[in-house]
């Protein structure tokens, strides 16, 4: 499949989500992101999903369907186990005002993401260890298909900022638990359906000031 297809084929999936299309910028970022995906997965196990289809349906377009939905005036972003950059990588691309850090501790893939960054030529950082050492707090933290996400959630939450979001994505049969791992420091909005699955979530939730 062309490059050109790819950017093309992936408007269509995103058409066919409800969701706005991808200027051509934008579009040739994803391509680009999408060919160093496929390299690296073929010897590093990125994600199961090893194919082109499956990494714009699955990945992509639920990622950019978060980024988009993520409250406006977050100036900094914790992507929290981000693994190949998912959704992390789909916010730097779509919301280039968001300051994103990528959080991985695994040192292989920490390497694919700083490639990653590196050849798509965008701002980011990528912190190449346990997110619960980083120090500082962020607007928003992302978690998606982390290694048992409810202790994930419970160390995740101390570093969003008093009146920031906790950004999930999820199931419908998890989220309870989810919200139980968080505490009762968030006040949750309404779930945000995810393309691609009936059970896929977007859970946002408010930190109190207090």
């Amino acid at each position: 499949m062309s490059g050109e297809h790819l950017h093309l084929r992936l408007n269509a999936l995103l058409a066919n989500a409800g969701l706005a299309p991808l200027d051509e910028a934008t579009g040739r970022s994803f391509e680009d992101y999408c060919s160093l995906f496929l390299r690296w997965n073929a010897r590093l196990n990125l994600s199961a999903v090893r194919d082109e289809e499956g990494i714009l349906r699955r990945h992509f377009v639920e990622s950019i369907a978060c980024a988009r939905a993520l409250p406006a005036g977050i100036a900094t972003l914790l992507d929290f186990g981000s693994g190949a950059g998912l959704p992390g990588i789909p916010v730097v691309l779509c919301r280039p005002e968001i300051s994103v850090t990528l959080a991985e501790s695994q040192g292989k893939k920490a390497a694919f993401l700083r490639e990653a960054i590196r050849t798509l030529g965008v701002e980011a950082v990528v912190h190449a260890g346990r997110a619960e050492l980083l120090t500082q707090s962020f607007d928003c933290v992302t978690l998606r298909a982390v290694d048992r996400m409810a202790l994930a959630v419970k160390t995740a939450f101390r570093l969003v900022a008093p009146a920031g979001w906790l950004a999930l994505m999820t199931t419908h049969g998890e989220l309870e638990n989810l919200k139980a791992a968080a505490g009762a420091v968030f006040s949750w909005s309404d779930a945000i359906p995810l393309p691609g699955s009936d059970e896929r979530i977007l859970a946002l939730g408010k930190r109190n000031l207090s």
